[in-house]
């Protein structure tokens, strides 16, 4: 009994077991954040890739383009994982049962996409090149895809029993609302990867690649409305939090106004400003999902009173989130100063040399 009430007790952070919980939440969304604007761009420009470049050597531009960047988005992801294992283990290992096969086909995905990018400068023969090039391209579809349904069945809840427990099927997460959202994550990362794309060719191909963008820009503003739409209607606790909180309001009127700006700094041709905008998109959309789920982890669409993972019945002790939180503030400063630095590095349009893909 007192070793439970020292657990429960403030810590040299003086924030409770509960608070501790939502500081984690919030943390992280910032690393999901993180992952969604940096890899999604790479992953768009691996859709945006057969579509923009004519001939082997604007394969290599675009490949180029994000070679030396991709790798080092996805440790995002990685550390995503890490930090929602060791803050939320009952919530991961739930996630990791009720999606195992998505799971296990966004790293198949992930996978042949490091494999492509790496095995395709290997032979010169063009059949080889081809190869890989369709796989670079189904790999970056097939891991968004993924991600937007796992997305969308997140949002709906699924189906937990009273010992959080995944009780349904994979047929179950196959879901007109959950296909949707996949769709959406497809078209975002296709836009904000061609706009990216855009600030790092020049010439006949930047020209097509801009085209293309704006062809991405409209088919994610049908997908954008149809969701929504589809959100209110199939989801209706998403906007709970926004009736509870006016003032969250700001994030998706944010949104909208990021993705009319977007369409008009296309048109003004400031296509660093709307990759800026895109940016600000992407990381509303991933604030939005917060404040949809909040404050469950994982909810039970069979009793979500009762069977719902979250930030509160599934987090970790006190002492391991304060823990946790001083390996972020160490760790996080190396993160963000290793980003910044590569991407200063290789800022600036794309040159082919002996050493590029």
């Amino acid at each position: 009994m007192t070793t439970s009430l020292a657990l429960a007790a403030p810590g040299w952070t003086g924030l409770s077991a509960d608070e501790l919980g939502v500081v984690w939440f919030g943390l992280l969304g910032v690393l999901l954040i993180g992952y969604a604007i940096l890899d999604g761009f790479d992953l768009g420009v691996g859709m945006m890739h057969p579509f923009v470049a004519r001939n082997d050597e604007e394969r290599r531009v675009t490949l180029n383009s994000i070679g030396p960047l991709w790798d080092g988005n996805e440790v995002w992801l990685v550390t995503f994982g890490g930090a929602l294992f060791a803050a939320f283990p009952e919530a991961y290992a739930t996630i990791f049962s009720a999606f195992y096969d998505a799971l296990f086909l966004v790293l198949f995905g992930l996978v042949l996409r490091a494999v492509s990018i790496e095995f395709r400068s290997k032979l010169t023969n063009p059949r080889w090149r081809s190869a890989w090039d369709r796989v670079f391209f189904g790999s970056s579809v097939l891991v968004t895809f993924l991600f937007g349904v796992a997305v969308g069945n997140t949002m709906r809840g699924i189906a937990l029993d009273e010992l959080h427990e995944f009780t349904g099927s994979i047929v179950d997460l196959i879901q007109p609302f959950s296909l949707g959202a996949g769709v959406l994550a497809v078209a975002l990362f296709a836009l904000h990867g061609g706009i990216y794309l855009s600030l790092k060719t020049e010439g006949d191909l930047q020209r097509r690649v801009v085209s293309r963008v704006w062809l991405a820009y409209w088919v994610f503003i049908v997908s954008f409305v149809a969701v929504s739409l589809l959100t209110l209607r199939e989801v209706p606790s998403a906007t709970a939090n926004l009736e509870r909180v006016p003032a969250l309001a700001l994030i998706p009127a944010g949104n909208v106004a990021a993705i009319v700006t977007v369409g008009l700094a296309l048109r003004r041709r400031r296509r660093g400003t709307a990759f800026a905008f895109s940016c600000l998109s992407v990381a509303a959309f991933v604030a939005l999902l917060g404040i949809a789920l909040f404050p469950h982890l994982v909810a039970s669409s069979v009793a979500p009173e009762s069977n719902s993972l979250t930030v509160y019945n599934a987090a970790s002790s006190p002492r391991t989130l304060e823990i946790m939180l001083v390996i972020a503030g160490l760790g996080m400063p190396c993160v963000i100063a290793y980003t910044s630095i590569v991407y200063w590095t290789f800022r600036g349009k794309v040159t082919l040399d002996a050493q590029s893909y």
